[in-house]
């Protein structure tokens, strides 16, 4: 009789998670199909099949992790591909599905507000449609707005007009999306003194990082009537995000400083030093440009920012890593502990328990994953043990900073990265959730014992 029913049970659906992965898959495929194609390549470059798939998983993931030379291996129809798949993996498979859904008039049913609640890294799904016209939205006019102003001023750094907007329609989508790809060969080296750039560079790498729902919250306090903004409520997220988002920052600016003070930064002037710090501290985020060759400083700095890059950016955003929130969450959690405190209190809200759980979840769950990564690399590549710890996490933060080792890794090396970069795009607990089956709710308890910890 049980196998009789067997026979005729509809196969198990598909969980949003699992058709999110899968995706997620079919763009990198995509991709890589764009990029191995003739037109793709400048004339006589033949680039491995293992590095064209490994650029487009930092792609899609928005890493910039590279093995190849971006400016001397695509044309300029490849370097187009590329922008295009980094605004895709900035803004979610499932935005743009929403957007050609929306177009095509199709309905979006509860199927598909699951996945694009699950891509967005969000908790409701209220509002899911709108949210992600409001992230397109907002995004396209912003690369618009800074695409003009860049293109119109690299023609003072360019012989044609062509070059020179060509240089910021990439420098402004690989700046917002947290990219971190460049077409310069030196990355934003050559605007290392030119502070116009940086600043804008910094605000497109914010933008991107500080996660969309806070850009979208600032945007409707700022459209608010004057007398109406006094009531306007921030939401706890918000104000969590943004506070930790920017001590990050100002403590990875100061930090980067102090580290190399008798080293890199000795006898330079001021203001270079703080642009030179700011910058990358603010890159460390998931931005991946660097105005500086990393390799001159400290390998005490090289692990504090690869400790910045394991954080990563915010929750729905183009950045990857535990993210701020999951890393203030389990500081605040354990500055309560300590202090004898029974809930997790921040700006006069208390905070469920079951996204502390979550927060624990992924912080624990990625330092198992970079520890393993970094005892594999270290094991088959003969580099230094700061330049894998670096090169890994900046794979898993999706930030795309490298000590110069990447394009000389072993194959299978590179694969590790690409599942690390492919991790941090879609987010731990999506990942995890991939492989929960559902199961039924337990008929009794056991009884519950103590145990001796610490």
């Amino acid at each position: 009789m049980n196998k009789e029913r067997k026979k005729f049970e509809t196969p198990t659906r598909r969980s949003p998670f699992q058709m999110l992965m899968i995706y997620y898959m079919a763009a990198i495929a995509l991709s890589t199909i764009l990029l191995s194609l003739p037109v793709s390549h400048k004339p006589g470059i033949d680039i491995p099949f293992i590095d064209i798939v490994f650029t487009a998983v930092s792609a899609i993931s928005v890493t910039g992790l590279s093995t190849i030379s971006i400016a001397d291996s695509l044309s300029t129809t490849g370097i187009i591909f590329l922008a295009l798949m980094m605004q895709i993996g900035a803004v979610g498979i499932m935005a743009i599905g929403t957007i050609l859904w929306v177009v095509l008039g199709k309905r979006i049913g509860f199927k598909e507000r699951s996945m694009i609640m699950t891509d967005q890294n969000q908790t409701h799904f209220n509002g899911m449609v709108q949210l992600i016209k409001n992230i397109i939205f907002l995004l396209l006019a912003v690369e618009a707005a800074f695409f003009i102003i860049l293109g119109i001023y690299f023609m003072g750094y360019y012989d044609s007009v062509g070059e020179a907007f060509l240089q910021g329609f990439f420098m402004v989508i690989s700046s917002v999306t947290n990219g971190g790809f460049d077409i310069t060969g030196q990355s934003m080296i050559p605007f290392q003194s030119d502070y116009f750039v940086q600043i804008i560079s910094m605000v497109l790498i914010i933008i991107g990082a500080i996660g969309y729902p806070v850009i979208i919250e600032i945007k409707e306090y700022l459209l608010h009537k004057r007398k109406l903004k006094k009531q306007f409520h921030f939401s706890l997220f918000t104000k969590l995000t943004t506070v930790t988002f920017f001590s990050l920052v100002l403590v990875g600016a100061f930090g980067i400083y102090l580290f190399d003070i008798n080293g890199f930064f000795k006898g330079v002037v001021w203001h270079e030093s703080f642009f030179y710090a700011l910058f990358q501290s603010v890159t460390t985020r998931s931005g991946g440009l660097a105005t500086m060759d990393l390799t001159l400083l400290s390998d005490t700095n090289h692990l504090f920012m690869s400790a910045w890059m394991f954080i990563g950016a915010s929750p729905s955003s183009a950045g990857g890593g535990i993210r701020t929130t999951t890393f203030a969450l389990v500081l605040i959690f354990l500055f309560t502990f300590i202090r004898g405190g029974r809930s997790v209190k921040i700006f006069h809200r208390e905070v469920y328990e079951v996204d502390l759980n979550k927060a624990v979840t992924v912080t624990f769950f990625a330092i198992m994953v970079v520890f393993s990564s970094v005892i594999i690399l270290s094991y088959l590549e003969p580099y230094s043990l700061d330049a894998l710890i670096f090169e890994v996490t900046s794979a898993f933060g999706t930030v795309g900073l490298s000590l110069g080792v990447t394009g000389d890794l072993t194959t299978f090396s590179k694969i590790i990265l690409m599942i690390l970069m492919f991790i941090g795009r879609v987010g731990i607990l999506t990942f995890l959730l991939v492989f929960r089956r559902k199961k039924d709710p337990a008929k009794f308890n056991y009884p519950k014992e103590r145990m001796i910890i610490g």
